[in-house]
């Protein structure tokens, strides 16, 4: 479980084929302080420390990860977000997150207004009831606030902040972005489905 506050952006600094998917070795600052089957959150996809040393830990991605996810876009030297899981003496400062990416989206505008930047995401129409106004998103694993939505698309509020720590200022548009709808949300229509098709 996270709460789409990035600690930091890593590096990717080893790409590695393995049978059945990719390892990635990623450098941070916190590497040396991880520890084998430690969850961290990689632009909001939940991954599984399998090794680590002082600069660079390691993660493995299936290909169903790589083709679910814009994990599978990574190049080396490529920047990533990271959290690392939530525990008990962490506040929620920003929305529960599961790690768990339910589709990708393409990035359609970045443009400046004021003081915040507002960057538009066109994402697959099949998901659009889990998108509210005012509602929750994570976007490569940050929790931000949908501020407009219409049809397949919606815009986020960037504050300076969040531009400058995050892996937002090196995108530009036309990039896949991973996106975690608010979990509540989803619970919330399942529910409402499997009552109206008799399975709840």
């Amino acid at each position: 479980m996270f709460t789409g506050i990035i600690s930091e952006v890593g590096r990717v600094s080893a790409i590695k084929k393995m049978k059945g998917g990719k390892e990635l070795a990623i450098a941070c600052s916190f590497a040396g302080n991880t520890h084998e089957d430690e969850s961290i959150a990689v632009n909001g996809v939940c991954l599984t420390v399998v090794s680590f040393n002082g600069d660079q830990f390691h993660v493995q991605c299936v290909e169903e990860t790589l083709r679910k996810t814009s994990l599978g876009d990574l190049k080396e030297g490529s920047p990533v977000n990271l959290e690392r899981s939530l525990t008990l003496d962490k506040g929620i400062e920003g929305h529960l997150v599961q790690g768990h990416v339910d589709t990708t989206g393409v990035i359609t505008s970045i443009d400046q207004k004021d003081a915040d930047l507002l960057i538009s995401v066109e994402y697959p129409q099949e998901f659009s009831d889990l998108v509210v106004g005012r509602g929750s998103i994570a976007i490569d694993g940050i929790s931000l606030t949908i501020a407009r939505h219409e049809k397949n698309r919606f815009t986020v509020a960037i504050i300076p902040y969040t531009w400058e720590h995050t892996n937002l200022i090196d995108k530009s548009e036309g990039d896949r972005v991973n996106l975690e709808f608010d979990m509540f949300g989803k619970y919330i229509i399942q529910y409402l489905k499997n009552r109206e098709s008799g399975n709840g």
